[in-house]
């Protein structure tokens, strides 16, 4: 296992972190979580060098992280560092977030929480945050010694990560990013500007959500024509762990042979190590992915609201993200979403609404009905 140091942190920290948030369930089907093989893959984890583990209080129905906690007995607190996160939607005033840091404190079994994250913020949580004394709070409880690094995890615009990681004395940030991600988030800017300002960075989303784990066909090619063989997902991580300001990177894994590639991955990856022809190569495996793009829908909402009631942009996301990765629609988040919330192209009125408003000047009632019949279908 390789490990990287920063300044901010006192110990080095694992590259290859394992994520608490996809156990799985045993084959009864009565739990959400097999407890037993989930103390199992983390213990695996542990002793093949793995030091960072990563949870949160709303991770498998607020299981995970007494799952962790009973992983950690017997001395493997000692060898790890724990991270989890405080999300503001359970929390209103200092108190609350007093009581739910000693409530995650009780399920992990532990004195000190390593890592402390406001979970999944953008600038308007973080404002909300600071409403209600969260700044303070961290401060507080790092002086007690019940948190030893004030974080916070990220979804938002690159302008909201820009404020916020300049707005505080931060000691890490947890970012989505992978090779798709580099102009979505933070992306690349974000990364390179909390190495400026040397904050470590903690990856999330590394795969994608398992998308980038298998490459279509023609991504597949690429990656075959390669002199050097590597797996989908050894490219990833590869070119992740290239940047020298990513401390970890989080890989959820269910099965004991993930646990096991993913140590062999992380042992020969590397800050700066790839070579130009491997770095032209991922370049081109990003063009060929954003090549099977169905619809250049940039998401800008100028088409909404609909009259009708059609979530516009979220069917374009739902059909470029099933073209894009091979998803099968059912396990598709947008498309699920569309028809549990009735907002699908059956409700298009056919007004032309959208198409006058739209800056890309997209063809888009025929475009939703295509999109539709493909999903519906499974012929994408």
């Amino acid at each position: 296992m390789k490990y990287r140091k920063f300044a901010k942190i006192e110990k080095p920290a694992s590259i290859f972190g394992l994520g608490c948030m996809r156990f799985n369930g045993p084959a009864s089907g009565d739990s959400i979580i097999d407890e037993e093989k989930a103390v199992k893959l983390i213990r695996q984890a542990i002793d093949g060098g793995v030091t960072y583990l990563d949870t949160a209080y709303v991770y498998l129905d607020k299981t995970s992280e007494i799952v962790l906690g009973k992983a950690l007995l017997d001395g493997y607190r000692e060898k790890v560092t724990i991270a989890t996160k405080m999300p503001l939607e359970h929390v209103h005033n200092y108190e609350e977030m007093e009581a739910l840091l000693n409530s995650e404190l009780a399920k992990l079994q532990t004195d000190y929480i390593d890592f402390y994250l406001m979970h999944g913020i953008d600038r308007k949580k973080w404002e909300q945050f600071k409403a209600i004394g969260a700044d303070r709070f961290f401060e507080d409880k790092k002086k007690e010694g019940k948190i030893r690094y004030k974080c916070f995890s990220f979804h938002g615009s690159y302008e909201d990560f820009e404020y916020i990681i300049k707005d505080y004395d931060w000691d890490m940030v947890q970012i989505q990013y992978n090779f798709m991600d580099i102009d979505h988030q933070a992306g690349t800017k974000g990364l390179k500007l909390a190495g400026e300002l040397g904050i470590p960075v903690v990856i999330m989303e590394g795969l994608l959500g398992g998308k980038l784990a298998k490459a279509p066909e023609n991504v597949q090619a690429l990656y075959d024509a390669f002199p050097v063989k590597r797996t989908p997902v050894e490219w990833a991580f590869r070119w992740l762990a290239n940047n020298p300001e990513i401390m970890t990177v989080l890989s959820g894994c269910n099965e004991p042979e993930q646990i096991e590639e993913n140590l062999r991955i992380f042992d020969t990856v590397g800050a700066n190590i790839m070579s130009g022809e491997e770095l032209d190569l991922m370049s081109e495996v990003r063009n060929a992915y954003n090549a099977r793009t169905k619809i250049g829908c940039t998401g800008c909402k100028y088409c909404m609201p609909c009259p009708g009631g059609v979530d516009i942009p979220r069917v374009f996301a739902a059909w470029n993200e099933c073209s894009l990765y091979c998803d099968d629609p059912e396990s598709n988040w947008n498309y699920q979403e569309l028809i549990r919330l009735g907002m699908t192209p059956k409700n298009c009125l056919q007004c032309g609404e959208c198409m006058k408003a739209c800056p890309q000047h997209l063809e888009i009632i025929d475009s939703l009905q295509l999109a539709w019949k493909q999903m519906t279908e499974g012929t994408i």
